[in-house]
């Protein structure tokens, strides 16, 4: 069931709940206003991206009311980006509530995330993003190292896939996740809640991984982190090997 829910505080604001879970948040005025706090995190590592401003070409991995996608889209004019979202009707009914861009800017399909990341094509993409749920959990499938190795193939080099990984303490998916990507890739951060770092609460934690050395180090996405409305904290490098510990890396279940 999709439901939309006014903002009593706000006439623009829009809340798309599926199955009874907030999913997406869209000002109708300002499409680069992103509200989920985990979503701000994203738009910060995507700022940084490339050329700032430029256009860039993104895959999101989950779709709901595709803020992030409008806010992309306001922020780097001329971007190319496709929407996968495994409901078949809920992509249409989005196009028809809100003004999102159309196509090529915006495309929208209906499927199964993996499933439609192993159809694209190689190095076509310069951010992958997954946003993928059932309720409030993350699909084994979308996991794995095998989940990983198509994202690294449809990523252009340098590219970054940023992940939302919902938990609790003691962060043992995060965790697990994170042990996944550092198989993959050259350099991957940690982006979420003070609190929730420090074994307090349930909440987002965004994984971020790339081949480029210089995006996830640097002082100033730190600086653009911790001075969001809701202050989060980027873990890197060392902190990132002791935040892994003794996890380990997912694997599809064997044949």
């Amino acid at each position: 069931m999709v439901e939309l829910t006014r903002d009593l505080d706000d006439p623009d604001g829009v809340t798309v709940l599926v199955n009874g879970v907030p999913s997406s948040y869209l000002d109708l005025a300002d499409p680069t206003r992103l509200v989920f706090e985990y979503m701000q995190q994203m738009a910060a590592v995507i700022e940084r991206y490339g050329d700032v401003g430029g256009p860039i070409d993104v895959v999101h991995l989950g779709a709901a009311g595709c803020a992030l996608a409008r806010a992309v889209d306001a922020a780097r004019p001329g971007s190319r980006q496709l929407a996968i979202e495994l409901d078949t009707v809920l992509p249409e009914l989005v196009r028809g509530w809100f003004d999102l861009p159309r196509a090529p800017a915006l495309r929208i399909r209906a499927g199964d995330a993996r499933a439609e990341l192993a159809r694209l094509a190689d190095a076509s993409a310069d951010v992958v993003v997954r946003d993928v749920f059932a309720g409030d959990t993350t699909p084994g499938h979308v996991r794995t190292r095998e989940m990983v190795a198509l994202v690294t193939r449809v990523l252009r080099r340098g590219g970054v896939y940023l992940a939302n990984c919902a938990d609790r303490p003691p962060l043992a998916g995060a965790r697990a996740e994170v042990a996944t990507l550092r198989e993959a890739f050259a350099d991957v951060a940690v982006i979420a809640e003070p609190g929730l770092l420090r074994g307090r609460g349930y909440g987002n934690v965004v994984l971020a991984a790339t081949d480029d050395p210089d995006l996830l180090g640097s002082p100033a996405l730190a600086r653009a982190v911790r001075s969001l409305p809701a202050p989060a904290r980027l873990l890197h490098g060392a902190e990132v090997t002791a935040f892994v510990g003794t996890a380990t890396p997912l694997a599809d279940p064997a044949a």
